[in-house]
């Protein structure tokens, strides 16, 4: 509100872009997600306009209301969930599998809650409703998300560092997809703050599971090939998401961002990004999440510098990878992985540069297209490249 009326020192820095909420609000983030796509299509980038298919089929309601009917009507037998634009914590959502089930928010969002005089009622709460995701990927039965953290230095050009780390959200009960569990939220929402009201919450690990036992579960089970792959699609939907907003936020070098970015997959393995949060909590339910969130802050602390020690060619601080700088920065040539996520966070050294890499591949070898379109977003012809 004040930004327009104050002069900022070059040592001073603001946690958020002035219009975060363009990615950090789900009505938003999934109108700029198919503008973008849009963009792509019209200049004949079809492969990657088909990478942007990492989110559900979504409306906004209640603008959107006649649409969604209709493809209600076409598919009579799905799940949807509902969500309310504004809110966190799982608060206001819900699931439903027939129209009648939404009877009460229609009412109020039509009539408002006020009074009889027009002035005493309240706007239309906007929603987004989704098709529901029913067949999650489960460890032992039960459901999970994960949150990861990226953090973006700049829009122009856009600079993104990628935590390594970052842990996975499980349900206290086992998951199902029938119509009898929709009013189950402890089954199929994953906040932590649904979580805690179940008599199954644990308070010893919090329902969480770091993302690296994660990745070393389902190698035990897929191989690093197929774990890598995941890994890397998990990684570029994240770039993705902040390419579609680049043109449209606005950039300052006193900003800064530290997203918490919600992933799903599902039992075939395709990645969905569920939401981005703009201020992921830093409160620490257990010793390890208290261990990764030190890490992380004093990391992204270090990568703002506010004194100045950056040296502008480092590729790693602490957790944070450096992965996006103008363009994609791609991994040492050595490098049998296409992406650190889900790996060790080093001890030490704290910092490394580039020119403490491997030398880059000869002359002729593959290199990142000076296209717009992204190195990563040609799927398993870029990955092999790599």
């Amino acid at each position: 509100d004040v930004f327009d009326q104050i002069h900022l020192n070059s040592y001073q820095r603001v946690n958020h872009f002035r219009n975060q909420r363009e990615l950090c609000r789900k009505d938003l983030m999934v109108k700029n997600l198919k503008r973008f796509k849009r963009e792509l299509q019209k200049e004949s980038m079809t492969e990657e306009a088909e990478a942007y298919s990492f989110w559900p089929l979504t409306y906004v309601l209640p603008g959107d209301y006649a649409l969604f009917v209709e493809e209600f009507k076409r598919n009579p037998t799905s799940l949807w969930i509902m969500k309310p634009v504004g809110r966190s914590q799982g608060k206001g959502i819900f699931l439903f599998q027939h129209l009648k089930q939404i009877n009460k928010w229609k009412s109020d969002s039509r009539y408002g809650k006020g009074g009889e005089g027009k002035e005493d009622q309240k706007d239309a709460e906007t929603y987004v409703v989704q098709r529901y995701i029913a067949n999650p990927y489960l460890v032992s039965g039960r459901k999970f998300d994960i949150r990861m953290y990226a953090l973006v230095t700049s829009y122009q050009p856009l600079v993104c560092w990628i935590h390594r780390s970052g842990f996975c959200r499980f349900s206290s009960i086992r998951y199902s997809s029938s119509a009898n569990t929709l009013n189950d939220t402890t089954m199929h929402l994953t906040n932590v703050a649904i979580q805690k009201k179940s008599d199954g919450y644990d308070n010893d690990h919090g329902g969480k599971w770091d993302m690296r036992d994660l990745k070393l579960y389902l190698m035990s089970r897929y191989g690093p090939a197929m774990v890598d792959r995941l890994f890397y699609d998990i990684q570029q939907t994240v770039l993705r998401c902040l390419l579609s907003v680049q043109t449209i936020m606005m950039n300052d070098k006193h900003c800064f961002e530290l997203y918490g970015f919600d992933i799903l997959f599902d039992d075939s393995f395709k990645v969905y990004v569920i939401e981005v949060n703009a201020s992921p909590s830093m409160s620490a339910n257990t010793e390890e999440d208290k261990a990764l969130k030190t890490e992380l802050l004093s990391s992204a602390f270090d990568i703002v510098d506010l004194e100045g020690n950056m040296q502008g060619d480092e590729v790693r601080v602490g957790g944070f990878d450096l992965v996006y700088k103008g363009s994609p920065v791609t991994p040492p040539a050595n490098s049998q992985y296409t992406t650190m996520l889900g790996c060790d966070v080093p001890k030490e050294p704290h910092v490394q540069r580039r020119a403490e890499l491997p030398p880059k591949p000869a002359k002729g070898a593959a290199t990142p297209s000076k296209q717009r379109k992204p190195a990563f977003g040609g799927g398993g012809a870029a990955r092999k490249n790599i």
